[in-house]
């Protein structure tokens, strides 16, 4: 999907906490210093790719709410990109950009956000969870069917939506006495969650009888602002479903997407809001409303930026997103070279040129692209910018230059991500020996 990132694996806070990354360590600074202060930590994790970022640090991460936070809490900002960042992303279960978290200084998470949020929406979460419990605390808590029972055992059921942990919310679920899951099954909001957790489960495993089953609950719900998030994952799991069936689950959902674009600024996310009604238009078989739809973001993102990129990366990157959604090739190759000259100091839209030209055929006009990206990047996406370039100059018969290029990136980044490393090492042995 367009707008869910990088899948990794789930460990606890004590996991973490005994094997941190090798090398410079900030989280387990920020846990010495907040244990100093007596304070939370709140991760920010970022990536120079992350549209969502850009509009958290323009609009929310800034002004007294901010000062605030960073009073009250020890701040550590981790990039998603770099090998500390992955090690960490593994063992948090990170799986979006931007994700925040908060920890006690003990190591324990409070809680977690992610994507895009209003500005009140996330200092009202974020001072709110700073005096909580521990998830295991609130766990704790869940013992009867009484009111402080059940929205404790609410909270437990979004904390591990959030974590994307679907299966060890279920398996807590289930693990709880019958007459408490039956309360829990009563309540409007745990029984919301419930269904979302199942979703999120079948979407993650391919279930499609699984997504048949539980979509329509979860979509009849008040998803509000995170509607699109949970269409996504209906779109994707019932891509086998029989047309027919499928396009008769999908159509009530035209109506709720269109309100939601309709109240433009209601939700920080517009984007996913835009890219989910479109790709839903197109489930549906309504190519004019999809067309409509792309066409109605694009002269809204250029009337807002009135033709300065630099005024908001955010939206800049959306009007990319929406000129490459709706196939409109010559404005974005008017486009991203502007892209790359207002934003010269990192690799993403350089990167990004370089691939599009590489698709095409066009190899030889890619290179320059991928070698100014190369000079910017670091971490994961050396290895994958040398991937491409290595690629590309296969197919100009310049083996010799692939071959140096992949050798120097596993190299220098290797060995801290053996997936690429793997893919960079299968495609140097593929070359021809040099003659």
């Amino acid at each position: 999907m367009k707008r869910v990132l990088a899948c990794l694996l789930l460990a606890s806070a004590a996991a973490w906490a005994e094997t941190p990354p090798a090398g410079a360590d900030p989280v387990a600074s920020a846990l010495e210093q907040a244990r100093a202060r007596r304070v939370p930590v709140l991760i920010d994790y970022s990536a120079p790719w992350c549209y969502s970022c850009y509009y958290m640090a323009r609009n929310v991460l800034n002004g007294p709410e901010w000062a605030r936070a960073r009073r009250e809490t020890v701040v550590v900002e981790l990039d998603a990109d770099s090998p500390v960042g992955a090690r960490y992303m593994a063992a948090w279960n990170v799986k979006a950009m931007p994700t925040y978290l908060l920890f006690k200084a003990d190591g324990a998470e409070l809680g977690r956000v992610l994507g895009e949020q209003t500005r009140a929406d996330f200092y009202a979460w974020l001072f709110a969870t700073a005096g909580r419990d521990s998830l295991d605390a609130v766990k704790a808590k869940v013992a009867d069917g009484s009111t402080a029972s059940v929205a404790s055992a609410r909270e437990v059921l979004r904390a591990h939506h959030a974590r994307y942990d679907a299966n060890g919310g279920l398996n807590w679920f289930l693990s709880l006495a019958p007459p408490l899951r039956s309360a829990l099954a009563r309540d409007e909001q745990a029984s919301a969650w419930i269904a979302r957790l199942e979703l999120q489960r079948a979407a993650a495993e391919n279930d499609l009888p699984g997504c048949v089953n539980v979509a329509p609950m979860v979509l009849e719900g008040n998803l509000g602002c995170e509607r699109p998030y949970e269409l996504d994952k209906v779109m994707a799991c019932t891509g086998k479903l029989p047309e027919a069936e499928r396009r008769a689950l999908l159509r009530p959902q035209a109506e709720m997407m269109q309100l939601l674009l309709d109240k433009r600024g209601r939700c920080a996310d517009e984007r996913s809001i835009v890219l989910a009604t479109a790709d839903l238009n197109q489930a549906l078989g309504n190519p004019a409303a999809e067309a409509q739809v792309l066409d109605r973001a694009i002269a809204d993102m250029k009337k807002r930026i009135d033709g300065d990129l630099r005024k908001d990366r955010n939206m800049s990157d959306n009007l990319r997103v929406y000129l490459d959604r709706a196939g409109r090739a010559d404005d974005l190759d008017l486009m991203l070279p502007k892209l790359i000259e207002a934003y010269p100091d990192d690799y993403v839209y350089a990167y990004r040129y370089g691939k599009i030209l590489a698709s095409r055929g066009k190899h030889a006009e890619a290179l320059p692209f991928y070698e100014q990206a190369a000079a910017r990047t670091y971490g994961v996406n050396t290895l994958r910018i040398a991937e491409l370039r290595a690629r590309s100059l296969q197919a100009l018969k310049r083996n010799d230059e692939a071959r140096t290029v992949l050798s120097e990136a596993l190299q220098a980044n290797g060995p801290w991500f053996p997936e690429d490393a793997a893919k960079l090492k299968a495609l140097l042995d593929s070359l021809p020996p040099t003659s």
